[in-house]
């Protein structure tokens, strides 16, 4: 499913679709607090994966996505930048991937804000 074939409503009530607007936003927070505190990470990517089958149809559905992959391809880059950090590279790694995980919580944020699916 890409962004356009998102059904606004998915046959989901106000309520529902409420309730999913707010958990994207807990989670997207959750993710940025993990640089604070690695286990808020770790219980956003729980929450995406608990409440993905509710937002499927939706406009968070594309959210989730987008919120589960920042997750995994973050930490592929956190463990690679580990591995490397003794020929120095690895401090380049996350340095680079710090600025890509930003990118992409702003850039989910806004589209949040806006109400518009992620591109796919």
């Amino acid at each position: 499913m890409n962004a356009f074939d998102v059904t606004p409503d998915a046959g989901k009530t106000p309520e529902q679709l409420a309730s999913l607007r707010q958990i994207t936003l807990v989670v997207y927070i959750l993710y940025a607090l993990s640089w604070l505190a690695g286990i808020t990470g770790i219980i956003a990517i729980v929450i995406n994966y608990v409440k993905r089958e509710d937002a499927a149809g939706t406009l968070y559905q594309s959210h989730f996505s987008w919120q589960i992959r920042t997750f995994w391809w973050s930490l592929l880059w956190a463990v690679l930048g580990a591995l490397t950090m003794f020929i120095l590279v690895g401090f380049l790694i996350w340095f680079v991937a710090a600025i890509w995980f930003i990118y992409r919580i702003v850039k989910g944020l806004l589209y949040w804000s806006d109400q518009k699916p992620m591109p796919g």
